[in-house]
């Protein structure tokens, strides 16, 4: 209905700018008219002028409606589809370009030879480079506004913005993540980027059982993080289409938003510190929270198999940490007290040497 209104008023202002031009375009219009058709003269010209304004304008808005809209959908669509930042950053850049070429006018119109085409050319030049510089520079813009942004003290009575917490695939698959944030231990948001959601699904979908039960259980921590726990999520949709390996794209992604990389792989550790990255590891964590033990102290152990070194016998603490026991292969199957001799903690973990409790009472 309103497609129909408008077609009618624009019939009608074509019948009110037919009735204005009757001098400009009807005079000669209608003598040619007479000339072809051999008319003598013709009758209510301004009426007639009336009636082709208002029929070509009437056949413009019709088209308009159809055809021009069918394509401002589609140029609708196709913007709706490019990513949020990527438009801003494109933006951005066209702005930059367009100013730079106000500051050249006055130099280019000075050109004798190429007239007034060169400020013009030189303005579509600079405004598209522009914007096609912003739009590819999307992720280094966005850094730049981060540091500008972590760079800033909050006011008094305003909180400092959350801090982004990314997380790795390794530790999805481990697990232990859901459990910490359900103690409430991290804070800011959860930031889980779209590639690492490939590589899950990647995981989840290999042929390979093992794999394939790995990548289903991140999917399932994932599920758990977002529906069940009180913690806000981030699925971070933007790529680095220039890197391949996943491990540098978090890197980079931990660089552009100024955030934090949750991780339990040893190598993606190091490199984060190499390149002046925070990164909160897991299994740092888990060694941090371990019951303290120290040397002298007596503890019941189980000794469950024999060492590498001849005589040695192996027993673990409840939480995984293993004890080495002098002269316990003996012992094998069997609970026993001993004494702890000394305690190394490694990368891997905390490693405890004891002695049974016999042999220390012996000697």
């Amino acid at each position: 209905m309103t497609k129909r209104w408008l077609q009618l008023l624009a019939a009608a202002a074509g019948g009110i700018m037919g009735y204005h031009w009757l001098e400009s375009i009807g005079g000669p219009f209608f003598q040619w008219v007479t000339t072809i058709f051999g008319i003598s003269d013709i009758q209510g010209k301004p009426f007639w002028m009336m009636g082709i304004g208002m029929l070509v304008f009437f056949a413009a808005a019709v088209w308009v409606s159809e055809y021009g809209m069918r394509l401002v959908r589609k140029g609708e669509e196709s913007v709706s589809r490019v990513p949020f930042a990527n438009l801003v950053s494109g933006l951005l850049g066209l702005i930059i370009g367009l100013l730079i070429s106000v500051l050249l006018f006055p130099s280019l119109e000075k050109i004798s030879a190429g007239g007034s085409f060169v400020p013009i050319i030189v303005t579509f030049a600079l405004g598209g480079y522009g914007f096609r510089f912003g739009y590819t520079k999307k992720d280094d813009i966005t850094a730049f506004i981060s540091l500008i942004r972590i760079g800033k003290e909050p006011e008094a009575g305003k909180k400092r913005p959350e801090e982004h917490k990314i997380l790795d695939t390794s530790v999805i698959i481990d697990g232990r993540i859901a459990d910490i944030c359900k103690t409430g231990f991290i804070e800011g948001t959860l930031v889980i980027p779209e590639f690492v959601l490939e590589e899950l699904q990647h995981i989840a979908d290999s042929s390979d059982l093992l794999k394939r039960n790995r990548g289903r259980r991140g999917l399932d921590i994932l599920n758990k993080i977002q529906k069940e726990l009180e913690v806000k999520v981030l699925i971070y949709e933007g790529d680095f289409e220039e890197i391949s390996e996943v491990d540098s794209k978090l890197v980079r992604l931990a660089k552009v938003l100024g955030g934090k990389v949750i991780t339990n792989d040893f190598n993606l550790n190091k490199v984060c510190e190499l390149q002046g990255v925070p990164v909160l590891n897991i299994n740092d964590l888990a060694n941090a929270v371990k019951p303290v033990v120290l040397p002298g102290e007596e503890i019941f152990v189980q000794v469950i198999k024999d060492g590498k070194e001849y005589g040695q016998g192996v027993a673990y603490l409840d939480d995984g940490t293993m004890i080495v026991v002098e002269g316990g292969r003996e012992y094998i199957g069997t609970t026993m007290e001993v004494m702890v001799t000394s305690v190394l903690q490694t990368s891997a973990g905390r490693m405890i040497f004891a002695k049974p409790k016999l042999l220390e009472k012996a000697q």
